[in-house]
Protein backbone atom coordinates (compact mmCIF):
# COMPACT_ATOMS: atom_id res chain seq x y z
CA UNK A 1 0.00 0.00 0.00
CA UNK A 2 1.59 3.20 -0.75
CA UNK A 3 1.59 5.74 2.27
CA UNK A 4 -0.95 8.25 2.13
CA UNK A 5 -2.44 11.26 3.68
CA UNK A 6 -4.58 14.24 3.39
CA UNK A 7 -3.54 17.34 2.30
CA UNK A 8 -1.61 19.19 5.92
CA UNK A 9 0.39 22.12 5.30
CA UNK A 10 4.31 22.04 6.17
CA UNK A 11 5.56 22.94 9.41
CA UNK A 12 7.04 26.93 9.54
CA UNK A 13 10.10 25.49 9.27
CA UNK A 14 9.60 24.04 6.41
CA UNK A 15 8.07 27.15 4.90
CA UNK A 16 11.12 28.88 5.80
CA UNK A 17 13.78 26.28 4.03
CA UNK A 18 11.47 26.22 0.81
CA UNK A 19 11.98 29.80 0.96
CA UNK A 20 15.31 30.01 1.05
CA UNK A 21 15.73 26.98 -1.41
CA UNK A 22 14.18 28.60 -3.74
CA UNK A 23 15.89 32.33 -3.28
CA UNK A 24 19.45 30.61 -3.68
CA UNK A 25 18.18 29.37 -6.70
CA UNK A 26 21.60 28.92 -8.75
CA UNK A 27 19.55 30.65 -11.79
CA UNK A 28 16.16 32.15 -13.12
CA UNK A 29 15.61 30.47 -15.93
CA UNK A 30 16.13 26.94 -17.08
CA UNK A 31 19.14 27.16 -19.21
CA UNK A 32 20.77 30.35 -18.19
CA UNK A 33 24.07 31.19 -19.37
CA UNK A 34 25.12 33.60 -16.36
CA UNK A 35 26.84 31.73 -13.86
CA UNK A 36 24.36 33.74 -10.81
CA UNK A 37 20.90 34.81 -10.87
CA UNK A 38 20.36 38.62 -11.60
CA UNK A 39 18.85 41.09 -8.87
CA UNK A 40 15.71 41.23 -10.92
CA UNK A 41 15.37 37.24 -10.88
CA UNK A 42 16.48 37.15 -7.02
CA UNK A 43 13.38 39.81 -6.26
CA UNK A 44 10.73 37.59 -8.82
CA UNK A 45 11.85 34.32 -6.45
CA UNK A 46 11.31 36.32 -3.09
CA UNK A 47 7.91 37.24 -3.93
CA UNK A 48 6.99 33.86 -5.54
CA UNK A 49 8.05 32.21 -2.23
CA UNK A 50 6.52 35.00 -0.02
CA UNK A 51 3.11 34.47 -1.90
CA UNK A 52 3.60 30.54 -1.15
CA UNK A 53 3.90 31.05 2.08
CA UNK A 54 1.42 33.36 3.11
CA UNK A 55 -1.61 31.03 0.87
CA UNK A 56 -0.24 27.87 3.00
CA UNK A 57 -0.39 30.29 6.11
CA UNK A 58 -4.20 30.89 5.22
CA UNK A 59 -4.76 27.45 4.17
CA UNK A 60 -4.06 26.54 7.73
CA UNK A 61 -6.26 28.94 9.06
CA UNK A 62 -9.55 28.60 6.59
CA UNK A 63 -8.82 24.86 5.79
CA UNK A 64 -10.07 23.40 8.88
CA UNK A 65 -14.40 23.26 7.60
CA UNK A 66 -15.94 20.12 6.31
CA UNK A 67 -14.88 19.23 3.13
CA UNK A 68 -11.39 20.44 2.99
CA UNK A 69 -10.28 18.09 4.97
CA UNK A 70 -6.85 19.53 6.45
CA UNK A 71 -4.89 17.57 8.82
CA UNK A 72 -2.79 19.10 11.40
CA UNK A 73 -0.75 15.91 11.92
CA UNK A 74 3.03 15.81 10.64
CA UNK A 75 2.98 12.37 9.58
CA UNK A 76 1.15 10.99 6.85
CA UNK A 77 -1.35 7.78 7.59
CA UNK A 78 0.40 4.51 6.87
CA UNK A 79 -0.85 0.94 5.55
CA UNK A 80 -1.39 0.26 9.18
CA UNK A 81 -3.40 2.99 9.78
CA UNK A 82 -6.37 2.73 7.31
CA UNK A 83 -9.11 1.47 9.27
CA UNK A 84 -11.97 -0.56 7.58
CA UNK A 85 -15.48 -1.41 8.87
CA UNK A 86 -17.50 -4.16 7.36
CA UNK A 87 -21.20 -4.87 8.59
CA UNK A 88 -23.26 -7.47 7.47
CA UNK A 89 -21.10 -10.63 7.43
CA UNK A 90 -19.01 -9.84 4.47
CA UNK A 91 -17.14 -13.08 3.37
CA UNK A 92 -13.82 -13.23 5.22
CA UNK A 93 -12.24 -13.09 1.04
CA UNK A 94 -12.45 -9.23 2.05
CA UNK A 95 -11.10 -9.52 5.47
CA UNK A 96 -8.03 -11.29 3.65
CA UNK A 97 -7.53 -9.01 1.14
CA UNK A 98 -7.28 -5.66 3.33
CA UNK A 99 -5.43 -7.29 6.18
CA UNK A 100 -2.70 -8.11 3.41
CA UNK A 101 -2.64 -4.21 2.54
CA UNK A 102 -1.77 -3.83 6.20
CA UNK A 103 -5.10 -2.25 7.17
CA UNK A 104 -7.36 -2.41 10.15
CA UNK A 105 -10.31 -4.37 9.67
CA UNK A 106 -13.32 -4.65 12.00
CA UNK A 107 -16.14 -6.75 11.52
CA UNK A 108 -19.74 -7.12 12.36
CA UNK A 109 -22.27 -9.48 11.19
CA UNK A 110 -25.40 -6.94 11.02
CA UNK A 111 -26.34 -4.03 10.06
CA UNK A 112 -26.84 -0.35 12.39
CA UNK A 113 -28.94 1.88 12.48
CA UNK A 114 -28.38 5.69 11.58
CA UNK A 115 -27.15 6.80 14.45
CA UNK A 116 -25.65 3.79 15.29
CA UNK A 117 -23.46 3.93 12.06
CA UNK A 118 -22.69 7.66 12.15
CA UNK A 119 -20.94 6.86 16.16
CA UNK A 120 -19.17 3.70 14.73
CA UNK A 121 -17.56 5.75 11.63
CA UNK A 122 -15.89 7.97 13.92
CA UNK A 123 -11.85 7.28 12.60
CA UNK A 124 -12.66 4.99 9.83
CA UNK A 125 -11.39 5.59 6.42
CA UNK A 126 -13.06 2.64 4.45
CA UNK A 127 -17.07 1.46 5.14
CA UNK A 128 -18.11 -2.17 3.78
CA UNK A 129 -22.35 -3.14 3.43
CA UNK A 130 -24.36 -5.28 1.91
CA UNK A 131 -28.22 -4.48 1.01
CA UNK A 132 -29.71 -3.77 4.80
CA UNK A 133 -27.28 -0.88 6.00
CA UNK A 134 -28.54 2.65 5.33
CA UNK A 135 -26.29 5.15 4.14
CA UNK A 136 -27.46 8.62 4.19
CA UNK A 137 -26.43 12.59 3.83
CA UNK A 138 -26.74 12.48 7.99
CA UNK A 139 -24.25 9.39 8.12
CA UNK A 140 -21.83 10.37 5.76
CA UNK A 141 -21.55 14.19 6.83
CA UNK A 142 -21.04 12.66 10.25
CA UNK A 143 -18.45 10.34 9.11
CA UNK A 144 -15.42 13.14 8.57
CA UNK A 145 -12.65 10.19 7.67
CA UNK A 146 -14.57 8.31 5.45
CA UNK A 147 -12.54 7.89 2.30
CA UNK A 148 -14.17 5.47 0.22
CA UNK A 149 -17.60 2.76 0.34
CA UNK A 150 -18.11 -0.12 -0.94
CA UNK A 151 -21.52 -2.26 -1.56
CA UNK A 152 -20.88 -5.60 -1.48
CA UNK A 153 -23.52 -6.46 -3.60
CA UNK A 154 -24.80 -5.51 -7.09
CA UNK A 155 -27.48 -2.91 -5.55
CA UNK A 156 -26.41 0.75 -4.21
CA UNK A 157 -29.81 2.47 -3.54
CA UNK A 158 -29.06 1.98 0.11
CA UNK A 159 -27.08 4.64 -0.41
CA UNK A 160 -27.34 8.85 -1.05
CA UNK A 161 -24.68 8.49 -4.18
CA UNK A 162 -25.55 12.42 -4.25
CA UNK A 163 -24.69 13.19 -0.99
CA UNK A 164 -21.60 10.63 -1.11
CA UNK A 165 -20.43 12.41 -4.30
CA UNK A 166 -20.47 15.82 -2.61
CA UNK A 167 -18.52 14.63 0.26
CA UNK A 168 -15.73 13.22 -2.05
CA UNK A 169 -16.57 9.58 -1.03
CA UNK A 170 -16.22 7.61 -4.19
CA UNK A 171 -18.88 4.62 -3.72
CA UNK A 172 -18.27 0.92 -5.46
CA UNK A 173 -20.36 -1.86 -6.17
CA UNK A 174 -20.12 -5.99 -7.36
CA UNK A 175 -21.98 -5.90 -10.61
CA UNK A 176 -20.62 -8.95 -11.75
CA UNK A 177 -19.45 -10.87 -8.96
CA UNK A 178 -23.33 -12.99 -8.41
CA UNK A 179 -24.64 -12.92 -11.50
CA UNK A 180 -23.96 -16.80 -12.10
CA UNK A 181 -25.72 -17.35 -8.74
CA UNK A 182 -29.17 -15.17 -9.38
CA UNK A 183 -29.47 -16.63 -13.07
CA UNK A 184 -29.19 -20.51 -11.76
CA UNK A 185 -31.95 -19.64 -9.33
CA UNK A 186 -34.40 -17.73 -11.56
CA UNK A 187 -33.88 -21.02 -14.07
CA UNK A 188 -34.44 -23.39 -11.23
CA UNK A 189 -37.15 -21.56 -10.14
CA UNK A 190 -39.05 -21.36 -13.64
CA UNK A 191 -39.50 -25.26 -13.31
CA UNK A 192 -40.08 -25.34 -10.18
CA UNK A 193 -43.07 -22.38 -10.84
CA UNK A 194 -44.04 -25.06 -13.82
CA UNK A 195 -43.96 -28.44 -12.04
CA UNK A 196 -46.05 -26.56 -9.10
CA UNK A 197 -43.18 -28.53 -7.02
CA UNK A 198 -43.17 -25.99 -3.84
CA UNK A 199 -46.84 -26.78 -3.10
CA UNK A 200 -45.66 -30.89 -3.94
CA UNK A 201 -43.08 -30.01 -1.20
CA UNK A 202 -44.83 -28.55 1.26
CA UNK A 203 -47.48 -31.10 0.81
CA UNK A 204 -45.45 -34.33 1.71
CA UNK A 205 -44.14 -32.49 4.19
CA UNK A 206 -47.23 -31.98 6.10
CA UNK A 207 -47.65 -35.92 5.50
CA UNK A 208 -50.16 -35.67 2.51
CA UNK A 209 -49.87 -37.10 -0.77
CA UNK A 210 -51.27 -35.71 -3.81
CA UNK A 211 -49.71 -36.76 -6.95
CA UNK A 212 -51.22 -34.21 -9.81
CA UNK A 213 -50.15 -33.31 -13.35
CA UNK A 214 -53.09 -31.25 -13.68
CA UNK A 215 -51.37 -27.76 -14.31
CA UNK A 216 -47.87 -29.08 -14.47
CA UNK A 217 -45.72 -28.70 -17.56
CA UNK A 218 -42.68 -28.74 -19.37
CA UNK A 219 -40.63 -25.31 -19.74
CA UNK A 220 -39.31 -26.30 -23.12
CA UNK A 221 -40.56 -24.41 -25.86
CA UNK A 222 -42.05 -21.96 -23.37
CA UNK A 223 -41.61 -18.28 -23.40
CA UNK A 224 -39.28 -16.73 -21.05
CA UNK A 225 -39.87 -12.52 -20.86
CA UNK A 226 -36.77 -10.88 -19.51
CA UNK A 227 -36.86 -7.31 -18.12
CA UNK A 228 -33.64 -6.06 -18.12
CA UNK A 229 -31.23 -7.56 -20.06
CA UNK A 230 -28.12 -6.34 -18.11
CA UNK A 231 -25.16 -8.69 -16.50
CA UNK A 232 -28.10 -11.12 -15.21
CA UNK A 233 -31.00 -10.71 -17.81
CA UNK A 234 -28.18 -11.62 -20.07
CA UNK A 235 -27.07 -14.35 -18.07
CA UNK A 236 -30.60 -15.85 -17.85
CA UNK A 237 -31.56 -15.84 -21.45
CA UNK A 238 -28.61 -17.96 -22.09
CA UNK A 239 -29.42 -20.76 -19.85
CA UNK A 240 -33.06 -20.86 -20.82
CA UNK A 241 -32.47 -21.07 -24.01
CA UNK A 242 -30.41 -24.10 -22.98
CA UNK A 243 -33.47 -25.90 -21.49
CA UNK A 244 -35.26 -25.11 -24.84
CA UNK A 245 -37.19 -21.40 -24.22
CA UNK A 246 -37.83 -19.19 -26.32
CA UNK A 247 -36.31 -15.77 -25.27
CA UNK A 248 -37.19 -11.97 -25.30
CA UNK A 249 -36.06 -8.80 -23.59
CA UNK A 250 -37.16 -5.91 -23.07
CA UNK A 251 -34.65 -3.17 -22.04
CA UNK A 252 -34.36 0.84 -22.22
CA UNK A 253 -30.89 0.83 -23.38
CA UNK A 254 -30.01 -0.89 -26.79
CA UNK A 255 -28.66 -4.21 -26.02
CA UNK A 256 -26.46 -6.53 -27.92
CA UNK A 257 -28.82 -10.08 -27.75
CA UNK A 258 -27.45 -13.29 -26.38
CA UNK A 259 -27.88 -16.48 -28.93
CA UNK A 260 -31.24 -16.46 -30.32
CA UNK A 261 -32.43 -13.75 -27.46
CA UNK A 262 -35.01 -11.92 -29.11
CA UNK A 263 -35.57 -7.55 -27.67
CA UNK A 264 -39.13 -6.17 -28.03
CA UNK A 265 -40.17 -2.91 -28.63
CA UNK A 266 -42.13 -2.17 -25.30
CA UNK A 267 -42.46 -3.50 -21.72
CA UNK A 268 -46.27 -3.98 -22.81
CA UNK A 269 -45.16 -6.53 -26.16
CA UNK A 270 -43.29 -8.72 -23.83
CA UNK A 271 -45.93 -9.23 -20.93
CA UNK A 272 -48.27 -10.20 -24.15
CA UNK A 273 -46.41 -12.96 -25.15
CA UNK A 274 -44.07 -14.67 -22.45
CA UNK A 275 -45.23 -17.57 -20.53
CA UNK A 276 -42.95 -16.57 -17.38
CA UNK A 277 -41.87 -12.79 -16.91
CA UNK A 278 -39.02 -12.39 -14.50
CA UNK A 279 -37.75 -9.14 -13.57
CA UNK A 280 -34.02 -8.03 -13.63
CA UNK A 281 -33.63 -4.11 -13.08
CA UNK A 282 -32.28 -1.72 -10.79
CA UNK A 283 -34.48 0.07 -7.88
CA UNK A 284 -34.71 4.07 -9.91
CA UNK A 285 -37.31 6.61 -10.03
CA UNK A 286 -38.11 4.24 -13.89
CA UNK A 287 -38.76 0.93 -12.10
CA UNK A 288 -40.27 1.92 -8.44
CA UNK A 289 -43.74 0.30 -8.75
CA UNK A 290 -43.59 -0.40 -12.53
CA UNK A 291 -45.21 -3.70 -11.98
CA UNK A 292 -48.94 -3.09 -10.52
CA UNK A 293 -52.25 -3.21 -11.50
CA UNK A 294 -51.88 -2.67 -15.39
CA UNK A 295 -49.10 -4.55 -16.13
CA UNK A 296 -50.25 -7.84 -14.54
CA UNK A 297 -53.43 -7.47 -16.36
CA UNK A 298 -51.53 -7.47 -19.58
CA UNK A 299 -49.80 -10.67 -18.82
CA UNK A 300 -50.79 -13.71 -20.30
CA UNK A 301 -53.95 -15.84 -18.25
CA UNK A 302 -51.90 -18.67 -16.66
CA UNK A 303 -48.47 -16.92 -16.72
CA UNK A 304 -45.89 -16.71 -13.65
CA UNK A 305 -43.91 -13.47 -12.39
CA UNK A 306 -40.35 -13.70 -10.97
CA UNK A 307 -38.90 -10.98 -9.05
CA UNK A 308 -34.63 -11.13 -7.97
CA UNK A 309 -34.46 -7.54 -8.27
CA UNK A 310 -35.51 -4.81 -5.83
CA UNK A 311 -38.36 -5.01 -3.65
CA UNK A 312 -40.03 -1.68 -4.64
CA UNK A 313 -40.53 -2.68 -8.51
CA UNK A 314 -43.36 -5.12 -7.80
CA UNK A 315 -46.34 -4.11 -6.17
CA UNK A 316 -47.08 -6.81 -3.89
CA UNK A 317 -51.30 -5.78 -3.57
CA UNK A 318 -51.74 -5.86 -7.08
CA UNK A 319 -50.04 -9.56 -7.56
CA UNK A 320 -51.64 -10.76 -4.52
CA UNK A 321 -54.95 -9.97 -6.41
CA UNK A 322 -54.00 -11.82 -9.32
CA UNK A 323 -52.97 -14.42 -7.98
CA UNK A 324 -55.65 -15.15 -5.66
CA UNK A 325 -57.74 -14.91 -8.60
CA UNK A 326 -56.66 -17.03 -10.82
CA UNK A 327 -55.02 -14.55 -13.84
CA UNK A 328 -51.62 -15.82 -12.52
CA UNK A 329 -50.88 -19.10 -12.20
CA UNK A 330 -47.72 -19.17 -9.78
CA UNK A 331 -44.98 -16.24 -8.49
CA UNK A 332 -41.14 -16.33 -7.44
CA UNK A 333 -40.36 -13.31 -5.10
CA UNK A 334 -36.89 -13.11 -3.52
CA UNK A 335 -37.17 -9.33 -2.95
CA UNK A 336 -39.83 -6.96 -0.82
CA UNK A 337 -40.37 -3.61 -0.22
CA UNK A 338 -39.48 -3.85 3.64
CA UNK A 339 -36.96 -6.42 4.56
CA UNK A 340 -35.56 -7.17 8.12
CA UNK A 341 -32.02 -5.91 8.82
CA UNK A 342 -31.28 -9.07 10.76
CA UNK A 343 -32.05 -12.96 9.93
CA UNK A 344 -35.33 -12.95 12.55
CA UNK A 345 -38.82 -14.52 13.14
CA UNK A 346 -42.40 -12.64 12.22
CA UNK A 347 -41.71 -11.54 8.66
CA UNK A 348 -45.10 -10.73 6.85
CA UNK A 349 -46.59 -10.40 3.33
CA UNK A 350 -49.71 -10.77 1.71
CA UNK A 351 -48.34 -13.30 -0.54
CA UNK A 352 -47.83 -15.97 2.52
CA UNK A 353 -49.65 -19.11 1.99
CA UNK A 354 -50.40 -18.91 -1.75
CA UNK A 355 -50.60 -21.67 -3.70
CA UNK A 356 -47.37 -22.37 -6.31
CA UNK A 357 -45.24 -18.83 -5.06
CA UNK A 358 -42.21 -19.54 -3.93
CA UNK A 359 -40.97 -16.63 -1.16
CA UNK A 360 -37.02 -16.58 -0.42
CA UNK A 361 -35.14 -14.05 1.93
CA UNK A 362 -33.10 -11.72 -0.53
CA UNK A 363 -30.90 -14.88 -1.42
CA UNK A 364 -30.57 -14.67 -5.35
CA UNK A 365 -26.72 -13.62 -4.68
CA UNK A 366 -26.51 -15.86 -1.42
CA UNK A 367 -23.92 -18.92 -2.83
CA UNK A 368 -20.33 -19.58 -1.39
CA UNK A 369 -19.05 -18.63 -4.78
CA UNK A 370 -20.67 -15.27 -5.31
CA UNK A 371 -19.87 -14.10 -2.12
CA UNK A 372 -16.60 -15.19 -2.02
CA UNK A 373 -15.97 -13.35 -5.52
CA UNK A 374 -18.15 -10.26 -4.63
CA UNK A 375 -15.22 -10.02 -1.47
CA UNK A 376 -12.92 -9.84 -3.61
CA UNK A 377 -14.25 -8.06 -6.23
CA UNK A 378 -15.18 -5.43 -4.22
CA UNK A 379 -12.22 -5.40 -1.86
CA UNK A 380 -9.95 -5.09 -4.89
CA UNK A 381 -11.80 -1.80 -5.90
CA UNK A 382 -11.68 -0.06 -2.44
CA UNK A 383 -7.76 -0.99 -2.19
CA UNK A 384 -7.07 0.71 -5.94
CA UNK A 385 -8.49 3.65 -4.67
CA UNK A 386 -7.11 3.99 -1.09
CA UNK A 387 -3.65 2.86 -3.06
CA UNK A 388 -3.63 4.88 -6.35
CA UNK A 389 -6.61 6.95 -6.39
CA UNK A 390 -8.34 4.73 -9.05
CA UNK A 391 -12.14 5.15 -9.54
CA UNK A 392 -12.41 2.72 -12.25
CA UNK A 393 -16.21 1.02 -11.28
CA UNK A 394 -17.06 4.04 -9.05
CA UNK A 395 -20.79 4.44 -9.39
CA UNK A 396 -20.98 7.97 -8.05
CA UNK A 397 -17.53 9.37 -9.01
CA UNK A 398 -16.07 9.82 -12.66
CA UNK A 399 -14.06 7.11 -13.60
CA UNK A 400 -10.23 7.26 -13.95
CA UNK A 401 -7.87 4.83 -13.79
CA UNK A 402 -4.13 6.69 -14.48
CA UNK A 403 -1.32 4.19 -14.39
CA UNK A 404 1.10 5.06 -11.61
CA UNK A 405 4.29 6.79 -12.12
CA UNK A 406 7.37 5.77 -10.29
CA UNK A 407 9.66 8.62 -8.38
CA UNK A 408 6.18 10.76 -8.22
CA UNK A 409 3.89 11.82 -5.51
CA UNK A 410 -0.04 11.73 -6.28
CA UNK A 411 -2.00 14.29 -5.87
CA UNK A 412 -5.46 13.53 -5.50
CA UNK A 413 -8.71 16.31 -5.20
CA UNK A 414 -12.33 16.17 -5.38
CA UNK A 415 -14.09 19.80 -6.41
CA UNK A 416 -17.39 21.13 -7.13
CA UNK A 417 -17.09 21.33 -10.52
CA UNK A 418 -17.65 24.79 -11.57
CA UNK A 419 -15.80 27.29 -13.66
CA UNK A 420 -12.71 28.38 -12.79
CA UNK A 421 -11.82 25.91 -10.65
CA UNK A 422 -8.67 24.25 -13.12
CA UNK A 423 -7.50 27.89 -13.72
CA UNK A 424 -6.95 28.14 -9.49
CA UNK A 425 -5.20 24.93 -9.98
CA UNK A 426 -3.05 25.56 -12.69
CA UNK A 427 -1.84 28.84 -10.53
CA UNK A 428 -1.32 27.09 -7.26
CA UNK A 429 1.10 24.86 -9.32
CA UNK A 430 2.67 27.41 -11.08
CA UNK A 431 3.25 29.71 -8.02
CA UNK A 432 5.32 26.46 -6.71
CA UNK A 433 7.12 25.87 -9.97
CA UNK A 434 5.94 22.18 -9.75
CA UNK A 435 6.27 19.94 -12.76
CA UNK A 436 3.26 18.01 -13.71
CA UNK A 437 4.51 14.37 -14.66
CA UNK A 438 0.94 13.19 -15.38
CA UNK A 439 -2.29 14.55 -14.95
CA UNK A 440 -5.95 13.16 -15.49
CA UNK A 441 -9.15 15.01 -14.78
CA UNK A 442 -12.33 13.34 -15.41
CA UNK A 443 -15.88 15.20 -14.72
CA UNK A 444 -19.86 15.02 -14.43
CA UNK A 445 -22.75 17.52 -14.11
CA UNK A 446 -21.72 17.75 -10.07
CA UNK A 447 -18.18 17.10 -9.77
CA UNK A 448 -14.59 16.67 -11.31
CA UNK A 449 -11.70 14.47 -10.25
CA UNK A 450 -8.25 15.30 -10.65
CA UNK A 451 -5.50 13.01 -10.25
CA UNK A 452 -1.88 15.02 -10.73
CA UNK A 453 1.67 13.25 -10.40
CA UNK A 454 3.77 16.20 -9.46
CA UNK A 455 7.99 16.36 -8.06
CA UNK A 456 7.94 15.19 -4.69
CA UNK A 457 9.57 17.85 -2.94
CA UNK A 458 6.17 20.29 -4.06
CA UNK A 459 3.24 18.05 -3.19
CA UNK A 460 2.82 19.13 0.24
CA UNK A 461 2.37 22.50 -0.70
CA UNK A 462 0.17 22.03 -3.81
CA UNK A 463 -2.39 19.94 -1.97
CA UNK A 464 -2.27 22.18 0.82
CA UNK A 465 -3.29 25.11 -1.36
CA UNK A 466 -5.78 22.94 -3.44
CA UNK A 467 -7.17 21.56 -0.03
CA UNK A 468 -8.02 25.32 0.47
CA UNK A 469 -9.98 26.34 -2.42
CA UNK A 470 -13.37 27.09 -1.91
CA UNK A 471 -14.33 24.67 -4.60
CA UNK A 472 -12.76 22.05 -2.79
CA UNK A 473 -14.34 19.11 -1.40
CA UNK A 474 -11.36 16.28 -1.03
CA UNK A 475 -7.74 16.76 -1.41
CA UNK A 476 -5.31 13.60 -0.40
CA UNK A 477 -1.73 12.96 -1.55
CA UNK A 478 0.05 9.27 -2.37
CA UNK A 479 3.48 8.99 -1.44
Amino acid sequence: MRVMRDAAAPSDREQSTEVEGRASSPSCVRGAHTPGPSVTCLLRWEKRAFMRVRRLDDAVRHGSQRGSLMSTATHPHTSSGIKVLLLENIHTSAHALFKEHGCEVEALTGALSEDALCEKLRGVHVLGIRSKTQVTAKVLDAAKDLLTLGCFCIGTNQVDLRAAKLTGTSVFNAPFSNTRSVAEMILAEVVMLARQLGDRVREVHAGQWRKVSAGCFEVRGKTLGIVGYGHIGSQVGVLAEAFGMRVVFYDIATKLPMGNNRPCDSLAELLAESDFVTLHVPATTQTHRMVGPAEIAAMKPGAYLLNASRGTVVQIPALADALRGGHLAGAAIDVYPEEPETNSDGFATELRGLSNVILTPHIGGSTMEAQAAIGREVATSLLKYINAGSTAGSVNFPEVEPALIPGTHRVLNAHRNVPGVLRDINRIVSDVGANILGQVLATDADIGYLVMDIEREVSDAVSTAMAALPTNLRTRVLY
